[in-house]
């Protein structure tokens, strides 16, 4: 980390011709990349590292097509693709997710919310269909297309990721002919746009009362129905469904407007690619969420599982996908996944994963009939360690606690 801020501090020099005042990481949730906001007498931009050298040409490539299209992208204002670094404009901290949530507490989901989305969905045919028609797709990282290898790993991501780590029962030759036949209708949709990929509602800043869309690196040649159901269902986002449907109807005229649109073809597609997204989303909360314990991605699943659970009505053409239909209906009606991300009550919570005795279960000594048993030091300093700080630790009280118990259980084995 810190070769990389002396490089960014570098680059900053280079650009500004002043040092940086400060260079504080950002969180960047489930991506690989390293953000930091830096703070300068020349200027405050957000920094960029990320090892992966196609996928910076990628961003940069598209950042420039889409400022010459006039479209609220972050200005690139300087890049070093050997140190695998970029400074870009920093919008601040607001996205779309962060306005509904606050919003929502005081108006529900009110008419302000459906205008902000109708602006959001007005901008989203340009970056598929007015700077989709010049862009150089050969840049596109790590595909072209949208085509039939990209929905396979996003499948596979479903599949070994979620339904796997969510021990979920199906027959897996069955499961991919589904796959097979499922890939053979989605391909049946117009391609021939930009799909912008990750459009959601944290991707989506509003900075200055004005619009401004990020994370576009993955963005490649698709269809239109993708990115409208990225942003309709995003999970935690949770729109209402007749919100969802009103906005969907907007795009559909919004668009028309560009390219002429089968409203019935397009609907009907529109499912199926709404699934696709909702097994790629799966994937990512089993991968962030179940494997590696992120909380973040673990409470997405309960709002994906009801999302999930109205595409399988609005479906029917899943009845021809057998398997398929079957292992989203096994995830919809599992009451533990539904459970999960679920908030916890104040206090510590110490989870204890396993442990042993070599020589039996200790007698219990304190007549309290199994309620307390002994265990070994480290064991114990944790159940202490639990009970001195139930309540939560607001005031610094836990490590005053620590220490206390630490104190006392080097007292008790001297």
């Amino acid at each position: 980390m810190l070769k990389v801020q002396d490089d960014l501090q570098e680059l900053y020099h280079r650009w500004s011709g002043q040092l940086a005042q400060g260079i504080l990481p950002v969180s960047a949730h489930g991506s690989c990349r390293q953000y930091y906001r830096i703070v300068g007498s020349g200027g405050g931009v957000i920094g960029v590292f990320n090892p992966d050298r196609r996928e910076n040409i990628a961003f940069l490539t598209l950042s420039a097509h889409f400022k010459r299209h006039c479209l609220p992208v972050p200005q690139i204002y300087i890049s070093d693709l050997d140190r695998h670094i970029y400074l870009e404009q920093d919008l601040g901290d607001e996205t779309l997710f962060s306005l509904i949530t606050s919003i929502r507490k005081t108006e529900h989901f009110s008419s302000r919310l459906v205008d902000l989305y109708k602006r959001v969905l007005e901008i989203l045919p340009h970056f598929q269909i007015t700077a989709g028609r010049d862009l150089d797709y050969t840049v596109c990282y790590p595909r072209e297309r949208f085509d039939e290898q990209s929905i396979r790993w996003d499948l596979n991501y479903f599949k070994y990721y979620f339904l796997k780590l969510a021990q979920v029962h199906f027959d897996e030759q069955a499961l991919e002919a589904d796959f097979a036949r499922f890939v053979t209708f989605l391909l049946q949709a117009d391609r021939e746009y930009f799909l912008y990929r990750d459009f959601q509602s944290r991707n989506i800043m509003q900075f200055q009362d004005q619009l401004y869309f990020i994370d576009y690196q993955g963005g490649r040649r698709g269809a239109l129905q993708y990115d409208v159901a990225s942003v309709l269902l995003d999970a935690k986002a949770d729109l209402p469904w007749p919100v969802r449907d009103e906005l969907l109807e907007y795009y559909i005229q919004v668009t028309s407007k560009l390219v002429p649109l089968q409203r019935e073809a397009f609907v009907r597609h529109y499912y199926g690619y709404a699934l696709i997204r909702a097994m790629q989303a799966f994937g990512a909360y089993g991968l962030r969420g179940l494997y590696e314990g992120k909380s973040h991605f673990l409470r997405s699943i309960p709002y994906a599982l009801g999302n999930l659970e109205v595409l399988l009505k609005r479906s029917p053409w899943l009845a021809q996908l057998p398997m398929l239909a079957d292992t989203c209906r096994q995830l919809v009606e599992s009451t533990s996944l539904r459970q999960l991300g679920q908030e916890a009550g104040p206090g510590l919570t110490v989870h204890i994963q396993s442990f042993s005795y070599k020589n039996g279960v200790p007698r219990d000594r304190t007549g309290h009939g199994g309620g307390f048993v002994p265990v070994p030091n480290l064991l114990q300093g944790l159940l202490l360690i639990a009970v001195w700080a139930h309540e939560s630790d607001c005031d610094g009280s836990f490590w005053r606690k620590t220490r206390l118990c630490s104190s006392f259980l080097t007292k008790r084995s001297a």
